[in-house]
C-alpha cells in the first residue's frame, strides 16, 4: 500500500507584494502549503524557521539580499532553493534552480520539476 504524498510546504519571498499573493494564490490552487514573506525583515525571520519543502525567492529581491536570505536558509534548512530571474539579470549563483519570471506557467512547471526531481532521488 502506497503511503499518500504530504503537502509540500513553500516559503515564497518577495520585495512586490502583489506578486506574492499571486504566487501564493497559483501554488495554493496547485495543493501546495504557502508561507510567504515581504520584505528583508520578514523573511530573514522566516528563513531561520524549518521545516519547509521549497525556498522561493522573488525576481524582486536585490542580489546582495538574496545571498543573505539564502546564508540564512541554508542555516536551518535544506531544502531546495528557486530564484526567480528577470529577462535582463545577471544568473544567481546560489539558488538550485533558477526559472524566468515572465510566465506564470514556466513557474509553476519549475516548481512541480523540482519536487518531481526530489522524488526519484529518494
Amino acid at each position: 500500500m502506497q503511503r499518500p504524498q504530504a503537502i509540500k510546504h513553500i516559503l515564497s519571498v518577495s520585495y512586490d507584494e502583489n506578486l506574492l499573493i499571486t504566487r501564493r494564490l497559483l501554488l495554493e490552487k496547485q495543493g501546495y502549503r504557502v508561507t510567504s514573506a515581504l520584505g528583508f525583515v520578514e523573511a530573514q525571520a522566516r528563513c531561520q524557521q524549518d521545516g519547509f519543502d521549497l525556498f522561493i525567492l522573488g525576481h524582486s529581491i536585490p542580489a546582495l539580499d538574496k545571498e543573505r536570505l539564502v546564508k540564512t536558509f541554508r542555516a536551518t534548512c535544506d531544502a531546495p532553493i528557486l530564484t526567480l530571474q528577470r529577462h535582463a539579470e545577471m544568473e544567481f549563483q546560489s539558488g538550485d534552480y533558477r526559472v524566468p519570471a515572465a510566465e506564470p506557467g514556466d513557474f509553476l512547471i519549475a516548481v512541480a520539476a523540482v519536487f518531481s526531481q526530489q522524488s526519484t532521488l529518494h
